[in-house]
């Protein structure tokens, strides 16, 4: 239990300073261009992360998600109701209600993984081919679809946004939003309830970093720069329009930090 609470202590102070929101998706950018560039140099050496079936990707990013989304769910219920008690002072009703409307953040982020990952096969199947190995002379099939396509062992070459930057950005930035409430609560270090938000709070910072990294995979072993580019955009575009505009009008999940005045949300958040 120290060392949770250790851990946790150290990393609430990276966050605590706004460093970690402030420059994330200018990290991000970063690793974009400078990958990209290693991976069209050939600079990158022979590494298991270059193989699609290594284990983080299997378990982790093809359920990137799943796993962002069952993490922040306890995390942002338990949060939110305490904040709500005990700065607002509302009672259980209220303060389920508020509970609520910050969990439609949940709801959010899964209608934007679902558009956009929807769009991105879309985009890849209508510009896409099919190259099969098919027998001189017998006629070849038309495919509509990249699944059709690799039914038959065939390759699609298609315009193939990346949907991991686009993701794993994504996620890593709503994780890091989110977790900023732990910059306006309190709580009693001995209570049960620390250790559990301790618990999530640091499997949540973990998990970032592995995105973070895996993001840095794919930079440097997958796509070409004009797919990476966009994913990553798109993600990033996704995370400003939520947590840096939507979310500051009163209809909306809201920020998780609700006692900051409007004006002063723009601050903490950009600064």
């Amino acid at each position: 239990m120290e060392r949770l609470e250790w851990c946790g202590r150290w990393l609430r102070a990276g966050l605590a300073a706004g460093q970690v929101r402030r420059r994330l998706p200018w990290l991000l950018l970063a690793i974009v261009l400078l990958g990209s560039a290693l991976k069209d140099g050939d600079l990158v050496p022979e590494t298991p992360m270059r193989n699609k079936r290594n284990p983080l990707n299997v378990y982790f990013v093809k359920v990137a998600w799943a796993w962002t989304f069952w993490l922040l769910l306890p995390f942002i219920a338990v949060t939110t109701y305490q904040f709500a008690e005990s700065k607002f002072l509302y009672g259980p009703t209220k303060s389920i209600l508020t509970v609520l409307q910050r969990l439609s953040a949940l709801l959010v982020g899964t209608a934007i993984w679902y558009v956009c990952t929807g769009l991105f096969m879309y985009i890849e199947n209508l510009t896409g081919m099919c190259s099969t190995s098919g027998k001189l002379g017998e006629l070849r099939r038309l495919y509509a679809t990249k699944q059709e396509c690799h039914q038959d062992n065939g390759i699609w070459n298609g315009f193939d946004i990346s949907g991991h930057c686009f993701l794993l950005s994504y996620c890593a930035l709503m994780i890091v939003e989110e977790v900023a409430v732990l910059e306006g609560l309190s709580v009693d270090q001995n209570s049960k309830l620390r250790v559990v938000i301790d618990g999530l709070f640091v499997s949540l910072c973990f998990l970032t970093m592995i995105w973070v990294f895996m993001f840095l995979c794919t930079a440097v072993y997958f796509h070409d720069f004009s797919q990476k580019l966009l994913g990553v955009l798109t993600g990033l575009s996704a995370w400003y329009g939520t947590y840096r505009f939507w979310y500051l009008k009163p209809f909306s999940p809201g920020l998780p930090l609700p006692n900051i005045p409007l004006s002063s949300k723009k601050y903490s958040y950009s600064r």
